[in-house]
This record gives C-alpha cells, structure tokens and sequence, in this order.
C-alpha cells in the first residue's frame, strides 16, 4: 500500500508538505502542489480517511436526510438520492443515509459527533420542524424543497406550483371548462408536504383565474384506489374532460380506468401528467415530454405526459370554487 512517506520521496518534498498539499492548512508554491500532485496520480496513493478527517477536520461526508415515510414514491425517490450520491463522488466526498424518521434527533446527532460536513435534506414540509435546528448548525444544508418560511435557508426545487398553472393553462388552451387533480396520497398533503401543496394551489389558483370548474382529488398509490377515483370522477362530474395527475405510481393505472370505462385517451380526455421520463413513456395513450422533476435537482428528469383532445363543447357558466376530496 503506498504511503505519504512513498509520495513524499517520489515529489522529493518532506511527509509533513505532502500533508499540507492534501489538507490545505499551509500555503505551498503551486509547483510543489503540481508535482505532489502527479505523483500522487502516478503511485495511486489514497488519503487514509480517518487520518485525512483528523487532519482537515472535515469527515469528506455529506448527510443525506431522506425520511421514509408513507406516501413517499421511493423510484423517484432513489432517483434523487442516486444522483446526490454520485455528484458527491465527483466532489471526493461520500453520503450517509439518514432514513430513519428521527427527525431532528438524528442530524443533531450526526452534527454534533463531526460524522458529516454538511446536510442534504429531503422532504421538506411547508411548516418542518427541522428549520430552526438546521439554521442553528454549523454545517451547512441544502433543502430539495421549499417551506412556507425559507428565511436563513439555502433551497432547491423545481416549481411546482407553476407546474400546477402550467398544466390547467395547457388543458384551458383546449377549451376544457371541467378539470381535476388527481394528486399525491391523502398523508402527503397531511404531513404538509411542500411540492404537493404547491402543484395543488397553483393547479387551482390557474383554474379560478380562467373561469373553469376545478377539483383537488387525492389519491392512495394502488391500482384499486386508482379504479376507484375515475369512477368517482365520472361520477361526480359528467362534465369532466381534462385530468392533471401528480401521482406517478397510478398515472397508468388511471388512465386504464378510464379506458375500461369506454373513454379514449386523448380522443375523449385529456390528461396531462406531472412525472419522471420513464413514467410518460409507459403510460398508455397520446404523450408529449415537458418538465418535471429530479435531474437537476439532485443532480433524475422527467416530463408532464400530455394526451390531448378536442373538448367536448365548452360550457360558459362561471363555476363554483374548486374543492378538495379526501
């Protein structure tokens, strides 16, 4: 295994400078970091981690906090958390994985005992409980989502909010005057989970400005559940020609439904789904790519799936404030 003393001989520099190249405490001339630096390449020399972390007082570790939690779609999910990891790798860096739901307990712990240099956390509730430990920390942290107050906190996310407009303007520009959401599981939106509420008010905030009649629906993640939303879609609302799902396990099996109920997708309903690439090219019926989700954000992409159609005839009457079905 080759050592410090290997390279240090190989750069014709002392042990102690070809520690100062690795952890940066002291100033060294360029040329003497540039020759460390190939012979390190050159011997295959690797830092030994906990030497490197006593000397730099950094641990090369980032904290992924990803609670698993019910509702959560954990393909997309994995998405997220695999493209964390290798844009962690492409930094020097490793990831630990905090899953456990011990909130604000756990990274407190991990803080505290040195264990990451910084946090990465995941979903984010619009009122998390987790804001004032993470604005109180030394460490740094990145949220993949926005609370209702995001003061004194660096975050990221696609917006979804404008997703929700988007997609009711699209179906709008259809002639659509009757539309709903079928949206994330019931506990989602309890937990207050902040990209579903977001798709959910700018999908309703778009439907009052244009006049149509809107609806909120969420929806369990099973096929039966799904089965059992298009009959009650079909029920409640005969008027219904343009559906938004932001619900990627029962985006195909919704659009099944409503086939095996006799409704042809896009030539009967149009439906615009807010999800990954990968769920828009199975899905059945008419699609057209758009934008959603992880990539770059985590560092995973994704589309709406658009089927279209030509609306029944438009019904002029002002309609009555959207609700929401739980």
């Amino acid at each position: 295994m080759v050592k410090i003393t290997d390279v240090a001989r190989h750069a014709n520099v002392s042990p102690s400078t070809v520690s100062y190249a690795l952890s940066g405490k002291r100033p060294i001339s360029e040329e003497t970091r540039r020759r460390i630096e190939d012979s390190i390449r050159e011997l295959g020399y690797r830092a030994h981690a906990g030497a490197r972390s006593l000397a730099s007082s950094r641990s090369q570790v980032i904290g992924l906090v990803l609670p698993l939690r019910k509702g959560m779609h954990m393909p997309v999910v994995m998405q997220f958390a695999t493209s964390v990891a290798t844009a962690a790798r492409e930094h020097d860096h490793d990831v630990l994985l905090l899953t456990h739901n011990e909130g604000e307990e756990g990274i407190d712990r991990v803080a505290r005992s040195r264990m990451a240099d910084a946090f990465i956390i995941m979903d984010v509730e619009m009122d998390d409980r987790r804001l004032p430990l993470l604005r109180g920390l030394e460490q740094p942290s990145v949220l993949i989502g926005f609370p209702s107050d995001p003061a004194g906190l660096t975050c990221i996310d696609l917006d979804f909010a404008a997703a929700g407009e988007a997609c009711v303007e699209h179906l709008a520009s259809l002639g659509h005057r009757t539309v709903a959401l079928v949206g994330s599981p019931p506990e989602v939106y309890v937990r207050g989970t902040g990209f579903a509420r977001r798709v959910a008010t700018g999908f309703t905030a778009a439907a009052d400005r244009l006049g149509l009649c809107s609806s909120v629906h969420p929806c369990p993640e099973t096929p039966a559940a799904a089965q059992a939303m298009a009959e009650q879609l079909l029920h409640e609302q005969p008027e219904l020609s343009g559906v938004v799902i932001h619900n990627e396990p029962v985006t195909q099996p919704l659009i099944a439904a409503f086939q095996t109920m006799g409704l042809r997708v896009p030539q009967d309903l149009s439906v615009v789904a807010i999800c990954p690439d990968e769920t828009a090219e199975q899905a059945p019926g008419g699609r057209e790519a758009g934008a959603d989700h992880p990539r770059p954000v985590g560092a995973p992409a994704g589309g709406p799936v658009m089927g279209q159609r030509a609306p029944r005839a438009p019904r002029p009457p002002p309609p009555p404030p959207a609700r929401w079905t739980f």
